[in-house]
């Protein structure tokens, strides 16, 4: 940033005081710089022009940023630096086009030809410091877009996710699964493939293998089209429906229904508003779940928090705040948010789908072939608080039906119920109610069933497939929850069930939480009693027993301690006395990301287990090994990721899993030794950077910026460039972007003309800054230590250029001394030019 001079600080109030005596038309009469110049008090007209004024710029009425410019008598103004853009609501995207005119100099006053990005005029205002820009968009008064723009010409890339999971003991056959989910873009379609390769231990080592996806899809505004191999789902639906029977397996045919991808999500406040009261300057920390959502900062005073940034939905958080860096007090709040579907210009959403039941690189005997497979699903909203829901499809020759209804009845109740049919199959229905008062939360569910499951599976999200229980018969599951916070530091929770089918008899879980200070360490304390229907595990006994656990987080370096204490029913029915002592620690730049080890007691005997994580540039992964008490067996398992991306004829092989749809390659090249940035992504998320090469996940199809900076709270002495990167992809879609990080050093001198006056008003430009003389010919800025070079221009013109030599340059905490510049044509001609001295 460079200081105005105190004259120029003052220039503003000092020509609002000579205005209130002067004829206000002397003023208003002309905009020209010239005219408003004129009501300025004798000699201080060289401090208004060719120097750094501190101004406000506005785009179309809004907020551009805080800046520094220089004003030029032939009515021109040339930007050297945004200083401050914190309070602008104006896209970085579009400050950055701003930014790279207003560099060049753009002409004050009405534009009548090649005007730049549609601007009508710009017009700088002396007696408020402000410098105003308008464009043909100014007096648009259409309605917010709904939907975002697809990138020009589509986008390309593509990313390889890879998971490779392993388990196995002494008496058991090495299992596991190995899954390739990959998305690609070409142009405005997406495409997705997925793999699966696995194998069950005990499996007579059969390896299972299947292609569950391998489609291309087209985002449209409110709609999808998916067409090729794939498995129909629920896509599209605000509420899913059940069904009964196998799941649908995959199909060879096209899917058409609504889609939420491409629109626009507004940012909402909370119902009820959330309330704190700092003493003094402060900051909020917001927990959910015992994880860091959001942290404002607040002014001292009551004050409200925005609940904007906050995820959607009803749900507890912790609000903590902080003064000084203690915490001075911690409350539980309630977010309100519902998810209500509202637009009454839109009431469907649905999905239809046909094709052929196919079988890909499969060698599931279960998995059907060859029949012909359709189906639609649809919501209807009937009311702002109730969601009507039908589902018909065909699957394995056979119909499956589907209904529900979900009724939001007051702000603090709501029903939803499902009821579901499958030809020759069965009939089920399921009930959930949810019910909100002060404190404690109710929850109630019933679901109740005839049917049978000797043929039915299900398929995860990953893409495995898990046979679920067989039944035959009627089964019925019933459950009431009742959470209630006593305090900031006490709750309390209750479940009572009650089972038919599989599993026969109630249950009853109580437990009691409560959060303290030991030792001065943060501590946890959980204490439950229990009493649950017996199952083979319990030799079908009932397994009753009481569990106390206790979880210290000791001092601030990563290590917790956690030990607990408890009885239940043994493998025989007897009883089972047993404690465990954990002790956990995370590491900081390290490979290994963390590591814990366990101890077990129980009445078997002893049992160990110990976890690791690590991560890599390239790979990431966590393990464990148990030793059983029971029988003394060793069992493990690993678990590994890593990503492939590749983009712009760029690749990379990357440790961090890839989940919001695009990417961008980031080549970091620098003359530091060591250095960490940080790049944000204005949409959300961050990722930090180290020399070479990088991947940073970004959203897809929204088109925003990544911010980089140096991490940490000690930068160095360096600059980065680009500052940020603009970004819009389609999912799948992969950028690349190559920033530098070189050491810079702050200059200092002064400008003269060939006869050895003061130059002002003179930009002076480097790789890493520029510069503007001030009336005394005097100016500052930072300068690239490998590219030592300076070049002076006035009115777009190279006027001379210089470079010099920092090693026979006087410098003083860390500011070289560059003394008197003389800037004469003859410095064009020179490759080298040596530090000048002082004149």
């Amino acid at each position: 940033m460079f200081p105005m001079t105190p004259i120029a600080a003052a220039l503003a109030l000092l020509f609002c005081t000579s205005a209130l005596a002067a004829p206000a038309a002397s003023v208003s009469s002309s905009s020209s710089l010239i005219a408003q110049s004129q009501g300025l008090p004798a000699g201080f007209t060289d401090h208004f022009f060719e120097v750094p004024l501190a101004v406000r710029i506005d785009l179309d009425q809004q907020m551009l940023g805080e800046a520094l410019i220089v004003l030029s008598k032939d009515d021109r103004v040339t930007l050297i630096e945004f200083t401050d853009t914190g309070d602008s609501k104006i896209p970085a995207s579009t400050r950055d086009t701003w930014q790279a005119l207003l560099e060049k100099g753009v002409a004050l006053g009405a534009c009548s030809e090649s005007c730049p990005e549609q601007m009508v005029s710009a017009f700088y205002n002396l007696e408020n410091s402000q410098l105003s820009i308008i464009t043909q968009n100014v007096e648009r008064v259409d309605e917010a877009p709904r939907f975002y723009n697809q990138p020009e010409g589509g986008s390309l890339g593509l990313i390889v996710n890879n998971q490779l999971n392993l388990n196995g003991g002494q008496d058991q056959d090495l299992g596991g699964r190995y899954g390739l989910q990959a998305s690609s873009s070409i142009g405005n379609w997406s495409q997705v493939f997925n793999l699966q390769l696995a194998r069950q231990s005990g499996d007579e080592e059969q390896l299972r293998h299947a292609i569950h996806e391998l489609y291309t899809q087209r985002e449209l505004e409110g709609q999808f089209f998916r067409l090729g191999h794939f498995t129909p789902n629920s896509d599209g639906l605000t509420r899913q429906l059940r069904s009964f029977g196998a799941s649908p397996d995959t199909a060879l045919g096209m899917m058409y229904g609504s889609s939420d991808s491409l629109a626009i999500n507004s940012a909402k406040p909370s119902v009820y508003p959330i309330y704190v009261t700092a003493n003094r300057q402060a900051a909020v920390e917001i927990y959910r779940n015992g994880l860091l959502i959001n942290t404002q900062a607040v002014p001292a005073g009551l004050q409200t928090l925005d609940t904007r940034p906050l995820p959607g939905g009803i749900y507890e958080v912790e609000v903590r705040l902080i003064e000084d860096g203690l915490t001075v007090s911690t409350t539980q709040e309630l977010v309100y948010k519902p998810s209500n579907w509202r637009n009454a210009d839109d009431r469907w959403r649905y999905n239809v789908f046909a094709g052929r039941e196919t079988k890909l690189f499969s060698n599931w005997d279960e998995q059907a072939s060859g029949s012909i497979t359709a189906g639609a699903s649809l919501n209807y909203l009937l009311h702002p608080r109730v969601i009507l829901g039908l589902s018909a499809r065909e699957v394995r020759e056979q119909l499956q039906y589907g209904g529900s209804v979900d009724w939001t009845v007051a702000n603090n109740t709501s029903v939803y119920a499902n009821v579901f049919q499958t030809q020759d199959h069965g009939t089920g229905m399921d009930l959930q109610g949810l019910y909100a008062f002060g404190a404690t939360n109710l929850v109630f569910s019933h679901n109740r069933s005839w049917l049978d499951t000797r043929d039915t599976y299900e398929t995860l999200p990953d893409g495995t497939r898990l046979r679920r229980n067989t039944f035959v018969g009627q089964t019925s599951s019933t459950a009431l929850s009742v959470n209630h916070r006593v305090d900031a530091k006490n709750s309390w929770n209750l479940r009572l069930s009650h089972s038919q089918g599989n599993v026969e008899g109630a249950g009853l879980d109580l437990g009691w939480s409560r959060r303290d200070t030991l030792m001065g360490s943060d501590a946890n304390w959980r204490f439950s009693v229990f009493d649950r229907p017996g199952t083979s595990g319990t030799n079908d006994q009932r397994n009753r027993g009481v569990d106390v656990t206790l979880s210290l987080a000791l001092g601030t370096e990563g290590r917790q301690i956690s030990g607990s204490i408890g009885s239940r029913t043994a493998r025989e029915g007897g009883r089972d006395n047993n404690a465990s002592l954990t002790v956990r620690q995370d590491l900081q730049d390290h490979v290994l990301q963390s590591i814990s080890a366990t101890a077990i007691t129980d009445t078997y005997g002893v049992g160990m287990s110990g976890m690791a994580s690590f991560s890599t540039d390239s790979i990431s992964g966590d393990g464990f090994l148990q030793r059983s008490s029971y029988n003394g067996e060793l069992t493990g398992g690993l678990n590994l990721n890593s990503t492939l991306v590749v983009g712009a004829g760029k690749a990379l092989l990357s440790s961090q899993y890839q989940g919001t749809g695009a990417g961008m390659i980031i080549d970091v090249e620098t003359d530091l030794d060591e250095i960490a940035l940080r790049a944000d992504d204005l949409s959300g998320g961050s990722s930090v950077l180290r020399p070479g090469r990088n991947f940073v996940p970004v959203s897809a199809y929204k088109s925003s910026t990544v911010a980089f900076d140096f991490d940490g709270n000690h930068p160095p002495a360096a600059n980065i460039q680009p500052a940020r990167s603009s970004y819009h992809l389609n999912k799948g879609g992969v950028d690349y972007r190559k920033i530098s990080v070189m050491k810079t050093v702050t200059v200092l001198g002064r400008l003269l003309d060939p006869q050895g006056a003061p130059l002002k008003g003179h930009h002076v430009i480097n790789h890493a800054s520029r510069g503007v003389s001030e009336v005394d010919g005097f100016f500052s800025m930072e300068m690239k230590t490998s590219s030592p070079t300076l070049e002076v221009r006035y009115q777009n013109q190279l006027l001379c250029q210089f470079r010099l030599d920092p090693s026979k340059t006087p410098s003083e905490n860390d500011v070289l001394m560059i003394g008197d510049l003389r800037c004469t044509p003859d410095t064009l001609a020179e490759a080298t030019h040596q530090a000048p001295t002082a004149g």
